[in-house]
Order: C-alpha cells, then sequence, then structure tokens
C-alpha cells in the first residue's frame, strides 16, 4: 500500500492502528543507538506477542519496505522476516533480510557465513554500520522516526509517578520540556510564538507561552492567562489543561524536524471545533515530513480536504485484519465525489457489528 505524506488510519478498538504505527517504531528500535534486533522484541514481550494474533505455529513475522524520495533513480527496498529458535534460549532469528535500489541486490540473507555460524543471524545487517554502507539510507530513515503519545499527567507528574529516570526518547512526555531546553534558544522561542499563536486561538485567556528554569535547572512551561488583573495569572504545566498540554506537544513535533511522524489519537482530550481543524493544521506545519495518524474521530475526518486515498482502514477478519485504502472500498469512491466526507464515507465501514446492543446490555452491581 502506498502511503502519502499524510495518512489517517482508521478501525474500531483492537484492530490494529496501534500496531500499525509500532511497525515504524520497531525499526526505529532496531537501528537506533543502543537497539538491535534483539532489544527491540525483547521490549514488546519476545516474537509471540509480535506475531498476528490468528498465526498458526510454527510462524514467523515479516516486514517489507519501500522507500522513496520521489525521484525514481532512489527507490529502496527493504524486507524483514523473524523467527524464534527452536530451542535453546528461543531468541529471535532473522529468516530474511533483503535490500535492493531499483532491483539492485545489496543484501540477501541467510548467507554462506551465515550457514557457517548461524549467531550473526541473531542480528540484522541494517543494525551494524559496518555491513549497512550500501543501503545506510534505510537505516537512517528509521532512526529519525518520531512517535507522539503524549500523557499530560506524566508531564504533569513525572516526579511522583516514577523514580527511575526516563528514556531519552521517551514517547508519552516524560522528557519532553528537556527535549524543549535542548533545542537552540532561537529556533525554540521562534516555535514557541508560533505555539503560542495557535494555542492562544484555541485556550480561552491564553496570552503568552515560555520556557523557564526553576531554582534546580528543570525546565518548565510557563503562560499567562488573562483576566480582569491588569498582570494577568501565571501557570505552570502542571497546572495547564491536559488539552492545552496535548495541543503544545503536537505542534512541537510538527515544527521539530522532517522524518517520519507517528501520532497516536491526537484529538484526545480536545474540543471538537479544535479537533475539526487539526487536518489542515498537520498538512500546513508538516509540509516536508510524512505523517502518519490513527484515530477514532469523525471531527478529525469531516475535513472536505482529506481524500480516500489518505486514509486507511483496517477490518478484523478471522485470519487476521484486513488493511484498505480508504478509497478501495466499495461505494466509497462515489460518495467523496458526492460531496461526502471521508468520516461519513468510510468511518461506518470500521465500526464494530454489535455496538447497538451495548444499550441492552445489564449489569449486575
Amino acid at each position: 500500500m502506498h502511503l502519502g505524506n499524510r495518512m489517517f488510519v482508521v478501525g474500531a478498538n483492537a484492530s490494529g492502528k496501534s500496531n500499525f504505527l509500532d511497525t515504524f517504531r520497531f525499526m526505529r528500535d532496531i537501528v537506533k543507538p543502543g537497539g538491535g534486533l534483539q532489544q527491540a522484541v525483547i521490549d514488546r514481550g519476545g516474537l509471540k506477542k509480535i506475531r498476528c494474533l490468528n498465526a498458526r505455529d510454527p510462524s514467523h513475522v515479516g516486514l517489507e519496505f519501500e522507500f522513496t524520495d520521489g525521484s525514481p533513480e532512489s527507490v529502496f527496498t527493504y524486507i524483514l522476516e523473524m523467527t524464534q529458535e527452536p530451542r535453546g534460549n528461543r531468541g529471535t532469528l532473522v529468516k530474511r533480510e533483503y535490500a535492493a535500489i531499483n532491483g539492485v541486490v545489496l543484501c540477501d540473507r541467510p548467507e554462506k557465513d551465515d550457514e557457517q555460524d548461524p549467531q550473526r543471524l541473531t542480528q540484522t545487517y541494517l543494525e551494524q554500520i559496518s555491513a549497512n554502507k550500501k543501503f545506510r539510507p534505510i537505516a537512517d530513515t528509521f532512526k529519525e522516526t518520531v512517535y507522539l503519545h503524549l500523557v499530560p499527567q506524566l508531564l504533569k507528574y513525572s516526579d511522583t509517578l516514577y523514580a527511575a529516570a526516563p528514556k531519552s526518547d521517551d514517547p508519552f512526555g516524560r522528557t519532553f520540556l528537556d527535549n524543549i531546553a535542548k533545542t537552540s534558544e532561537g529556533v525554540r522561542n521562534k516555535r514557541l510564538k508560533k505555539i503560542e499563536a495557535a494555542i492562544a486561538c484555541a485556550v480561552p485567556q491564553f496570552h503568552s507561552l515560555k520556557l523557564d528554569p526553576d531554582v534546580t535547572g528543570k525546565p518548565h512551561l510557563t503562560a499567562t492567562y488573562k483576566h480582569w488583573r491588569p498582570t494577568g495569572a501565571h501557570q505552570s504545566e502542571d497546572q495547564f489543561s491536559d488539552g492545552t498540554l496535548r495541543l503544545i506537544g503536537l505542534f512541537w513535533s510538527l515544527l521539530d524536524g522532517q522524518s517520519l511522524l507517528l501520532l497516536e489519537e491526537p484529538e484526545l482530550s480536545l474540543h471538537s471545533a479544535v479537533i475539526r481543524e487539526l487536518p489542515g493544521i498537520i498538512a500546513r506545519l508538516a509540509k516536508k515530513r510524512q505523517v502518519i495518524i490513527s484515530t477514532h474521530s469523525p471531527d478529525m475526518l469531516s475535513d472536505q480536504g482529506i481524500g480516500g486515498e489518505e486514509v486507511i482502514a483496517l477490518s478484523p477478519k478471522d485470519d487476521g485484519t484486513e488493511v484498505s485504502a480508504g478509497v478501495d472500498i466499495a461505494g466509497v469512491r462515489e460518495m467523496l465525489e458526492n460531496g461526502f466526507s471521508a468520516a461519513e464515507a468510510i468511518l461506518p465501514h470500521t465500526s464494530p457489528k454489535n455496538t447497538s446492543t451495548l444499550s441492552q446490555l445489564s449489569f449486575d452491581v
């Protein structure tokens, strides 16, 4: 399936939206410093928890990607298939690793050396600098991938909720302020000014946004809210609403970099009027990067600028989840051409079948 610059992933609960995004996170975890295939699998509970819920034994997990920067002379293909050791530590082995550019094979494993030393198959070539030189653009693409699912409570109360230091690439907000502080002052202030203007449109009385360190040097977001006092009222991030924090995180991530950005349900905690504006904001702020968004929100998909080819619909079946481009679902193209939104044309095809019986259920307390 071709993925454009802006894609929306829709489907019922537990249909695989988070897993779809995690495919790219998994590849990033393989190639990031301190990562690797074994650690990426361990972090997800082993290969048995990565494979399809409906998989049969024996089974393996396979991923296939194709990359291009828009020019026909640079089309990279990468395939990774994994299986489990039949005995011993039951670790993960590379069943196949293939890389090519414009059909010219750069890597095709297992190789002769792998057969003579099976331990080599515990690592991908992709994660090894000495082995991935010819197809390093693939590794670099995955390495720069950004995933955001900012949890406001983790940002507000990280010191009290957790004793252990967070990972430097924590996607849930614990290192968000540190990452802002590490950005050069000029770039940081320019971005915060843009975010301040956007937030002021969505949050009543919001006036200014700054990053200030406390007496220990720890960075904090501070804002001024206008009211009857001439100087207004000042708040730090632990007093911000959940929606305000999620908007700040969303806008910062869109302005920060040009790599693949994965957004999981960015509509959470936001007013429907704000949600309806997000697709256009994403398109404007992320002109030079690819963004994949998972969502349940009809408000998000009510934007008439969203084409059917920008929506990926997930439908669970007995033997796995069926993945379809929204425009390829029967009747959708005609509905979109007749003025229906993606929410009206596509979301009904991903709704659970038995929701109408929910109101008939009785719960004994």
